[in-house]
């Protein structure tokens, strides 16, 4: 059963509502593993969830940057009761559509090896 869902595009949005500290974003950038894992520990304890998954990219066209490229995402996913999972994934610049298809399936196959 899916309980809630947090969208937080913005850097205000996953303090105000994950709990991400905001020297962690500025420390390491909002597309980062420690943000990510941030991100799903917040939608744990922000919510009655027995799991959550957190997924922070770039999905492009714009936004990249030789240590950050387009088509880089960070994916957490846990229970509150266990370790926090970690995966980094480097699409590619495959246009905004498909980084975003690819994360999604990502995300879902991270939460299926939690079950």
């Amino acid at each position: 059963m899916f309980e809630r869902g947090f969208v937080t595009y913005s850097n205000a949005s996953k303090s105000e509502m994950l709990g991400v500290p905001f020297w962690l974003i500025e420390k390491h950038g909002a597309v980062s593993e420690d943000v990510a894992r941030a991100m799903a520990g917040g939608a744990l304890t922000h919510s009655q969830a027995s799991l959550a998954v957190a997924v922070t990219g770039i999905a492009g066209p714009d936004g990249g940057t030789p240590e950050k490229p387009v088509g880089l995402v960070h994916f957490a996913a846990g229970r509150p009761d266990g370790p926090m999972h970690h995966e980094r994934v480097v699409f590619g610049d495959l246009g905004r559509a498909e980084v975003r298809r690819r994360s999604v399936e990502r995300a879902l196959s991270l939460l299926r090896s939690l079950l």
